[in-house]
């Protein structure tokens, strides 16, 4: 039960479930991007991760300075749960506008991205 109580708080989150919905549509997706998508601070986007991570809905991996995002493969547990988020989100008109903001985020390479954000320290770690 606990496991499922961690995954229904960290799905109550609306940043945390734009993320999850970036996610979905995208294989992965670096934290500069994400934090550039959901508008917040670097270590905000790095304390949504984390309680995504601990909650097993996700995976990252690191390349140099960059963390990069992916919905985790082996959700045999949650997958009709994750699916069905999927479909509800593809009807939602903010969803929608932050797809189309992904298609504008994911064309701008990350040292960009990083730079836009202000000098903010870049992907934040794990």
């Amino acid at each position: 039960m606990d496991k499922l109580v961690s995954t229904f708080k960290a799905l109550s989150d609306r940043n945390r479930l734009r993320i999850v919905s970036a996610l979905l549509t995208h294989e992965e997706l670096c934290a500069c991007q994400l934090t550039e998508l959901i508008q917040v601070a670097g270590a905000t986007t790095s304390r949504h991760m984390g309680i995504l991570l601990a909650a097993d809905l996700v995976q990252s991996r690191k390349e140099g300075r960059w963390v990069y995002y992916r919905l985790k493969q082996e959700h045999t547990d949650f997958s009709s749960l994750i699916e069905w988020i999927g479909t509800q989100l593809s009807q939602d008109p903010n969803a929608l506008r932050d797809a189309e903001q992904l298609k504008i985020i994911t064309s701008i390479e990350p040292d960009e991205l990083c730079r836009k954000q202000r000098g903010e320290a870049c992907c934040p770690g794990l």
